[in-house]
């Protein structure tokens, strides 16, 4: 059974589609535990086979990660809105494998050609609710090598805890403001969660919009630092023989 779920910001659960079919996870999975899932349960299991005379009845245990990461189009069609929601926005999906977490999610980035920059400037503008994680990102990217520019109640939440920031304002304070600086390709990646506010969701949307163009990822919802090089590989072909 393939199901989908939206969860509201009060936490609310709804189910938007449940098919009974196969979903696009179910080679993901079997390529990454190395078993051909819907061969046992298409030509085996309905024919009458059990789970223990196709041997498989314990659990898999990997010692590698998978990630799978949907293609976005925001590359090929710049300018569209890069928010995402319920609807149907991928183009494909691609696979990445390897022993750490971090660095089987930056390879499914950059399969997904979502090439994140080593270096450069980082504009934060987070809400209330997300600002406990403001610091860990801040001191993140400022170890790899980044500027910071923020949002006032960005900014001075950082100023407090001594983290080198400079404020920039937001588009309805004035000029110049942080679409200015995308358009000036003065910043190159967005770290941004949206408080709700209608104001705020203008402003946040039109940065978006602007990074598009400008930027290689133009929003966040999550960090993750990543060891720019790997001591040791893995590729598919060693993980499953599929």
């Amino acid at each position: 059974m393939n199901c989908q779920y939206a969860i509201s910001a009060a936490g609310e659960v709804y189910l938007l589609e449940a098919n009974p079919r196969a979903s696009r996870s179910v080679p993901f999975v079997s390529k990454a535990i190395g078993h051909p899932l819907a061969k046992y349960d298409a030509a085996l299991v309905m024919s009458g086979k059990s789970l223990y005379e196709i041997n498989f009845t314990e659990e898999v245990i990997l010692r590698h990660v998978s990630v799978k990461e949907a293609v976005l189009p925001f590359e090929k069609f710049q300018g569209c809105d890069v928010l995402l929601g319920p609807e149907m926005h991928s183009i494909g999906d691609v696979m990445s494998t390897f022993y750490e977490s971090s660095i089987a999610f930056t390879k499914a980035q950059i399969a997904a050609g979502e090439r994140l920059p080593m270096t450069g400037t980082l504009f934060l503008s987070l809400n209330d609710l997300t600002k406990q994680h403001l610091t860990t990102i801040a001191r993140g990217f400022l170890g790899i090598g980044f500027n910071i520019v923020a949002t006032s109640g960005t900014s001075r939440v950082l100023q407090l805890e001594g983290i080198p920031v400079q404020q920039v304002l937001k588009m309805r304070e004035g000029r110049s403001h942080a679409a200015d600086m995308i358009a000036n390709g003065q910043i190159q990646i967005m770290v941004i969660t949206s408080s709700g506010d209608k104001l705020d969701a203008v402003d946040g949307r039109n940065d978006q919009k602007s990074g598009t163009n400008k930027l290689e990822m133009s929003a966040l919802q999550d960090y993750l630092v990543a060891d720019k090089e790997a001591k040791s590989s893995i590729n598919l072909q060693t993980a499953s023989s599929i």
